[in-house]
């Protein structure tokens, strides 16, 4: 099975790393997320509520929606910081891509593991840059919120297109299509990974010079 892929690539200031990255995972994730299961017997069950929270972004315009969990949250958080901080060191790389996989599990002959089928991933490609001034600041604060809307706003788009979601499973194979450890929501099984890259092409100025252009063309 191909999974489908997409890719948002983006401009960013440090400070923005985590806000950025959090906003677009978190849509992702709301999207993908059920209430808990409770079977009454096989192939009969009741599904429980997903609450919801508003997040205000710090650095940027902009305000999204994410499950009501704290550990579905802490445990976001805690892949983001790492590569925020790798992003963010003082010798560290100046891009990277952080990706999100949606996968199902194949259950395989002992004594070999599951096969994980991804059939959803998505990367955020970010590039950092550094601004001369607050006035520069602001003005990136703003377009990055206008930016972030549209690509919320693509999410929503592609969640309510017929395409493949896994099956909802049995009782006793729900584990391979739903991460069953949290105590108040049940997303499907997911991972996190991120690679980091050299210096871009482009320099800062020439960075600086095509986010202006855009924005008083925009």
């Amino acid at each position: 099975m191909n999974a489908r892929s997409q890719v948002f690539e983006l401009s960013v200031e440090g400070r923005q790393i985590e806000e950025v990255v959090a906003s677009l995972f978190h849509t992702l994730l709301l999207n993908r997320t059920l209430g808990k299961f409770h079977y009454k017997q096989e192939g009969s069950y009741s599904i429980g509520t997903v609450g919801i929270v508003d997040v205000d972004c710090d650095f940027v315009d902009f305000t999204y929606v994410r499950a009501a969990s704290d550990e579905l949250n802490e445990n976001l958080f805690r892949e983001i910081s790492v590569f925020r901080d790798t992003l963010r060191s003082p010798e560290g790389p100046s891009a990277g891509q952080i990706t999100l996989e949606f996968f199902q599990k194949k259950r395989a002959r002992w004594p070999f593991q599951a096969e994980c089928i991804p059939w959803e991933v998505w990367h955020v490609k970010l590039d950092v840059i550094s601004l001369a001034n607050e006035h520069e600041r602001q003005q990136y604060r703003e377009k990055s919120g206008e930016l972030l809307a549209e690509k919320v706003i693509y999410i929503a788009e592609c969640m309510n297109r017929h395409d493949y979601v896994p099956k909802m499973p049995n009782q006793s194979e729900l584990d391979l299509v739903f991460d069953t450890a949290y105590p108040d929501v049940q997303p499907y099984l997911f991972r996190i990974s991120h690679q980091t890259t050299g210096p871009p092409s482009s320099s800062v100025g020439t960075t600086m010079r095509k986010f202006l252009k855009d924005t008083l063309t925009f």
